[in-house]
């Protein structure tokens, strides 16, 4: 499990484990990690832990926030990270293997919902854009847009099985040991693990409406940075939507989210950053 050590001036002051899919920091009592102090703002960062993996963001504070001594908006946590916040230092620790990458959860999914044209960038072929390129964003977003998840991820070869002429042939020259040696059992294939059935958002308003995201990633951003961003994440046992950023929380079939995760169900309604999208299944 993913914990933070808060520590100042060289003593370590408390251990914090990130049991919940999103923390927030700062010196306002409501914070699960309160900070009282005047270079800490009273909501000043949040880590938002899906799996294995944590991502911290900057919530806009004052000072600023560094990891590893630089200032960062958006940062994929890794292992002995070191946050700084004032004068205030929380390491990271988390010894698990990755889900993501950073890309994964930067990559937001733009949504707009003023009718601006929709452009197609002409540096990464295949890579659909929504919205205005032009469009002036928050720090931390240094091209200027952001872009669809990319082509679905090469599969993994199958096993290779033996075929019918030359099990007989084999057989055929086991025959006269068949007696004195018993044949070996066929090794099983590993289990492999669950995962949902393909399911996909549409938009259904706004100058984007009736494009379609196939949610192949374990995170997809959605959103408008700096306004309402969520996050949906891919689970063994279905798609899950959790509020990262923004002062209202995303609705689902006209039902304000919290805190918590909300599982996905076919043909869910959500509205996000004045947008409205369906989630759905698809054809296994």
């Amino acid at each position: 499990m993913a914990k933070l050590i808060i520590s100042v001036d060289g003593q370590v002051l408390d251990e914090v484990a990130l049991v919940k899919e999103r923390t927030t920091v700062g010196r306002k009592s409501h914070n699960d990690v309160r900070i009282e102090n005047l270079a800490v703002s009273g909501e000043h960062a949040a880590i938002v832990t899906i799996l294995n993996d944590s991502f911290l963001e900057d919530l806009g504070s004052t000072n600023g926030t560094t990891v590893n001594g630089h200032p960062i908006k958006k940062h994929f946590l890794q292992n002995n990270d070191v946050v700084e916040i004032g004068k205030y230092r929380l390491k990271y620790i988390n010894e698990k293997a990755s889900q993501a990458s950073t890309g994964d959860f930067e990559k937001t999914m733009v949504l707009r919902p003023s009718p601006v044209a929709t452009a197609q960038s002409p540096s990464q072929p295949g890579a659909a854009r929504i919205g205005d390129p032009a469009a002036t964003r928050p720090a931390g977003y240094p091209d200027g847009s952001a872009t669809l998840p990319g082509p679905l991820p090469s599969v993994a070869p199958g096993l290779i099985r033996q075929s019918s002429t030359t099990a007989a042939v084999a057989a055929a020259a086991d025959a006269p040991f068949a007696g004195l040696q018993p044949a070996a059992a066929p090794i099983a294939p590993p289990p492999r693990p669950a995962s949902p059935p393909p399911a996909a958002i549409q938009i259904l308003t706004g100058p984007s409406a009736g494009k379609e995201l196939d949610l192949v990633k374990n995170l997809t951003t959605l959103g408008k940075p700096g306004v309402q961003v969520a996050v949906i994440t891919r689970r063994p046992h279905g798609f899950f939507l959790t509020h990262v950023e923004g002062a209202q929380y995303p609705r689902v079939n006209g039902h304000s989210l919290d805190a918590q995760p909300r599982q996905l169900n076919d043909h869910d309604i959500i509205e996000l950053a004045g947008v409205k999208m369906e989630f759905f299944h698809k054809p296994g």
